[in-house]
């Protein structure tokens, strides 16, 4: 019963979303300028600027959670190598 809603709603969700980020970038498309050390800068419309910060934090969220992954994996990696060793060799603990 609950999926025919959610196959209607979240298009629906999906679009308005599209539309307020749509009306987000209309209304700010004005250039803003980010400085960096050592007298850099970067002259961009706002918009631009938020959508690379924010690649930038989705990048570093995915990188975090990758690197947290692969010790999850050496770690059931051992314990299965562990578990082997055990059977293998008839010992209870």
């Amino acid at each position: 019963m609950k999926l025919p809603f959610l196959r209607l709603v979240l298009p629906l969700l999906g679009a308005l979303l599209f539309l307020a980020a749509l009306g987000f970038a209309i209304k700010n498309a004005e250039p803003v300028t980010v400085r960096y050390y050592l007298g850099a800068a970067w002259q961009a419309p706002l918009v631009v600027v938020l959508f690379v910060v924010f690649v930038l934090g989705a990048v570093a969220g995915v990188v975090a959670s990758f690197s947290y992954a692969l010790r999850l994996r050496r770690e059931l990696i051992a314990l299965k190598r562990e578990l082997r060793r055990r059977v293998g060799s008839g010992a209870e603990s």
